[in-house]
């Protein structure tokens, strides 16, 4: 009988280092105790982002020549699922900082290009500020605004679920800087980088039930400065400077689903072994044996989709629709995965010490995070040639 594990099969051996490199990091510096203890705390461990910049995992997905670690998208998504194997809310600090990486490495970025070396050594943080009260899922209907006045931007607005803002030295706010053109409410937004040190710029913590230690703010804007030349890619073009980013961000969002899924399976099996009842580990009784077959099954197909949608976006083609679908899979797979697994541990899963409570409260933000579950169904229905449904 062939034996399965919960991780990747036939794996490049580039691949299989980076990963086995990865686990062994967080093994030293983030084992499960401490990474129990931060998301309890809900804090952000300096140190720990510095190491990862260190070992070169910060730069992926930029080239060494402009400061970063090379490597590509399916680099990035090893790393991510393993981060999230360990803390979630690690894992969607390292999407947040991926985004910026790949932003930054663009051609016509701008001056603020500059700053990949630092970004990439964990010596910088940036954040972005898309998300508003009064926006939700319809990004475009946003309020936020900027002005040139004496040679700088003032830009004024608030934005809200906004990781790792307190910690950032930037925050990337996407506001309207121009009228739209032709009703098409895309054009004339602009992404300007806000120094966070300043006067203009105030953040308030917000603190979730899941992804406690991903950080996560309000940011109020009250006629913050940012030079000029803060402007990232053309005035009035925020949205398609952003597009390439966010395309990817779905597809890293599913690798999250993946790692956190993998520690609860591993988790779910690991007490069906050892624990007794009745004279017998309870993983001989068919009620625990299956879900945890159901989620392994699950759990590979969702790997395999992943896959397929990295290999498209490596290989140069278009996979908006299959980032969209892979992030839809692994979510809900996820949301299943943590489910049957508590079920299994019952009280012991709920318990403090047991990472099962913390991936079980971290998968229920995926479902909505960072697109809903919703939206992309609408947009996979658009892609299916159906009629648009919003």
């Amino acid at each position: 009988m062939q034996m399965l594990g919960t991780g990747p099969i036939n794996e490049p051996d580039t691949r299989r280092e980076l990963r086995e490199m990865t686990a062994g990091l967080l093994g030293r510096h983030l084992p499960t105790e401490q990474a129990l203890i931060t998301d309890r705390e809900g804090s952000f461990d300096r140190s720990l982002w510095l190491r990862l910049g260190e070992a070169g995992l910060l730069g992926i997905g930029a080239e060494e020549r402009v400061g970063g670690s090379g490597g590509t998208v399916g680099d990035a998504v090893t790393v991510t699922e393993e981060l999230a194997r360990v803390l979630p809310s690690l894992a969607v600090d390292y999407v947040l900082s991926g985004m910026a990486m790949r932003m930054l490495a663009e051609p016509d970025c701008g001056p603020v290009a500059d700053w990949l070396p630092e970004v990439a050594a964990g010596r910088m943080i940036c954040s972005y500020g898309l998300s508003e009260p009064g926006g939700g899922t319809d990004l475009l209907a946003l309020r936020a605004w900027a002005t040139e006045v004496d040679g700088e931007w003032r830009v004024s607005g608030q934005k809200t679920w906004i990781s790792l803002a307190g910690e950032a030295d930037q925050v990337f706010v996407l506001c309207r800087t121009d009228p739209a053109e032709k009703g098409r409410r895309s054009r004339g937004l602009s992404l300007i980088a806000v120094p966070t040190d300043q006067p203009g710029v105030a953040v308030r913590r917000v603190h979730l039930a899941g992804m406690r230690a991903a950080m996560t703010y309000e940011v109020f804007l009250d006629d913050a400065v940012a030079p000029l030349a803060n402007l990232v890619g053309a005035r009035g073009r925020g949205m398609q400077v952003l597009s390439k980013a966010l395309d990817v961000e779905r597809v890293m969002a599913a690798a999250i689903s993946l790692g956190l899924a993998r520690g609860a399976l591993d988790l779910h099996i690991a007490y069906a072994r050892e624990r007794e009842a009745f004279g017998t580990p309870i993983g001989a009784f068919q009620a625990i044996q299956h879900p945890a077959a159901d989620s392994i099954a699950e759990l590979s197909a969702a790997r395999a989709l992943i896959n397929s949608t990295v290999a498209m976006i490596e290989a140069g083609q278009e996979a908006l629709a299959y980032s969209a679908m892979a992030k839809l899979f692994a979510a809900e797979t996820a949301a299943r995965i943590v489910d049957r697994g508590m079920r299994a541990m019952g009280a012991m899963g709920l318990a403090d010490e047991s990472a099962m409570q913390m991936y079980f409260r971290d998968a229920r933000l995926q479902l909505f995070s960072p697109i809903s579950n919703e939206m992309v169904r609408n947009l996979l229905g658009e892609s299916l040639g159906l009629p648009r449904s919003y």
